[in-house]
């Protein structure tokens, strides 16, 4: 067995479409890895799915919009941005914000600690190791869950609650998984998390007043958000041709906040093909995800997405999930299907149960919220 491929005992989940389950899953350890000219096949895509580096794809050209007059109330400013936004999530689902009051400091901390984690001893990071079924903790690719098409990356995702009672639930995960040494690494995922709770809740308002339905009803309906953060990490592969860093697929969540390091990477699909997204660090990268797009009624379009990955330079992205509270009833606003073309196209749901469907019974894809919701009206008969 290459060194670089360890076993691991622990049970796998059967993924779509796939009803065995892998006796042996593997690990997959980037420090090794990352050297290697040839990747294991579990890494190699296939050819219709493979990105193309030669032509690179065309960048991905959309107005930022600017929301400090938007938080200021200023109406023009508030018009132009509501329009902006009602475009671009008709269209692709896609959009990214300036002038949107986080403070540098705290976003360049954040991504400090990430290094710090990801530059850590495979051994030391599987301390937060993810259990099979949940979605919180450490993952070295999807190896325990799946047995093809691996994303060639590590992630570290936990729970982020805007309910008042939990005021301290970032840090205290990481006090008691990873121990005393990493208390500051808490207080600043805990303080980030804070600040994009306040930033998606602004970006709420945005998107109720684009609907046409008021200031406030998306704001008030995620206002006791139960949220997921992520720190992505890929690192360089050398055979970038073979393999993607996250495959297409649609976020389950409700909006994802991204804030890319400046090596680039992301792709968005619009118009029939892969457009790339430059990064900027000032800017968040906002993209509509699925449960919001139920909550629309289909109005606003989830954004179908994917990383690729380079031969030289690891990248990083901070990603935070705007998901609504677990029991929720996801339903959308009357306003939004009183019209007689507008009829209803999914059916009510809570976040949890579309949670679990994405850790328990399917591997999420562009046909996620669709497949669901089949899935949904089944157990319901």
């Amino acid at each position: 067995m290459p060194p670089f491929l360890l076993p691991n005992s622990s049970p796998s989940l059967s993924p779509k479409k796939e009803t065995n389950s892998r006796q042996n899953p593997l690990i997959f350890d980037a420090s090794f890895l990352q050297n290697e000219t040839s990747i294991p096949q579990q890494f190699v895509w296939p050819e219709e799915e493979k990105p193309r580096h030669e032509p690179p794809p065309p960048q991905l050209h959309v107005p930022p919009i600017d929301l400090k007059g938007f938080l200021t109330g200023e109406p023009l400013a508030v018009s132009n941005a509501a329009r902006l936004v009602d475009s671009a999530c008709r269209k692709h689902g896609f959009f990214q914000v300036v002038n949107h009051g986080i403070d540098s400091n705290l976003i360049n901390e954040a991504h400090k600690i990430m290094d710090l984690f990801f530059g850590m001893p495979l051994l030391e990071k599987q301390k937060a190791q993810r259990k099979v079924g949940e979605y919180c903790g450490y993952a070295s690719s999807f190896t325990n869950r799946f047995s093809s098409k691996l994303p060639w990356k590590e992630t570290l995702s936990f729970r982020y609650s805007a309910d008042p009672q939990c005021s301290k639930l970032v840090q205290d995960y990481f006090l008691n998984v990873m121990g005393q040494d990493f208390s500051h690494f808490g207080r600043v995922c805990q303080d980030y998390c804070e600040a994009m709770n306040k930033l998606s809740l602004g970006i709420m308002e945005l998107l109720g007043m684009s609907l046409g339905i008021g200031q406030s009803y998306f704001r008030d309906f995620y206002e006791e958000n139960d949220s997921i953060m992520r720190l992505n990490y890929y690192p360089p592969c050398q055979k970038p041709e073979q393999t993607l860093g996250t495959g297409p697929h649609c976020d389950p969540t409700s909006l994802t906040i991204l804030h890319q390091d400046n090596v680039g990477g992301l792709e968005v699909f619009v118009d029939e093909k892969w457009h790339s997204v430059a990064p900027c660090s000032k800017a968040f990268v906002v993209n509509i995800g699925d449960t919001f797009m139920a909550l629309s009624n289909g109005l606003y379009k989830s954004c179908l997405h994917r990383a690729v990955v380079n031969n030289h330079t690891p990248r990083k992205s901070l990603a935070f999930f705007l998901s609504p509270q677990m029991d929720k009833i996801v339903c959308p606003p009357k306003a939004l299907v009183e019209d007689v073309d507008n009829q209803r196209i999914y059916p009510d749901f809570t976040w949890s149960t579309f949670l679990e469907f994405t850790q328990k019974h399917y591997r999420a894809d562009m046909n996620t919220l669709e497949a669901f919701s089949k899935w949904l009206q089944n157990e319901r008969k």
